[in-house]
């Protein structure tokens, strides 16, 4: 029997709005993560992608997801494509808003109205190779020219920086001798990305994390919040 807690999680699962540009690797996990049961009290609402020829929105389709294009060039200027973008994420009405590689700048007015409620997954420790132009391939690519041992994947809330939010939840990957910016990409995405992101959402639709002077706290499984 149900408790009066998780009957009201299961009343209110948390909507999910995942914004993609291109392939959708990420977006998969997380359908597979709530499908197979590692993603609790959580839906996908609404896949959001700035791209009409992204591989995201077959994916979604796929799974049964309304999903929409809001593309740029679509728009006379940057201004009306982020009023566009924005009304798109309002419609849906989510708790939480996921980047799975989605390459726009957000308005600001979007970061404010859903503080700690936006996550990104960057496919570096932060905070090393981050920030202004480390994107894709680009990481990387960088990662191995400094010829580092370690590389990984972070999750992190999204402010008014780039990749400067809060910290949820990191995991190391090896770089190993002969990569190459594709092969080391794949690696990444396959042992860290599409495990933290499906067990960051997890802890966010428990309750179990919060952010407390800029910084993020995971409560133990047994004492999440309280609120919904």
């Amino acid at each position: 029997m149900l408790t009066e807690e998780q009957a009201a999680r299961e009343r209110h699962k948390l909507r999910i709005a995942v914004c993609v540009s291109g392939g959708g690797t990420n977006l998969q996990a997380v359908i597979d993560g709530i499908l197979q049961g590692a993603i609790t009290n959580a839906e996908i609402v609404r896949v959001i992608s700035n791209n009409p020829k992204a591989y995201a929105l077959e994916r979604a389709k796929c799974s049964g997801i309304p999903s929409l294009c809001i593309s740029p060039k679509s728009y006379a200027d940057r201004g009306e494509f982020n009023r566009a973008f924005l009304k798109a994420v309002e419609e849906a009405q989510p708790d939480l808003i996921v980047l799975a590689g989605f390459l726009v700048v957000l308005p600001q007015e979007m970061i404010a109205a859903y503080r700690n409620r936006i996550i990104n997954i960057h496919p570096s420790l932060i905070p090393s190779f981050c920030g202004k132009g480390y994107y894709g391939l680009k990481v990387h690519e960088k990662a191995l020219e400094r010829g580092v041992k370690l590389t990984g994947a972070t999750v992190h809330f999204v402010d008014e920086g780039t990749d400067t939010g809060p910290i949820i939840l990191q995991k190391a990957v090896e770089v190993e001798e002969g990569d190459t910016p594709e092969i080391l990409q794949k690696r990444v995405m396959e042992q860290a990305e599409w495990v933290i992101l499906p067990q960051a959402i997890d802890w966010i639709a428990n309750g179990r994390v919060t952010v407390e002077n800029g910084k993020c706290r995971v409560l133990k499984a047994g004492k999440e919040r309280r609120e919904l």
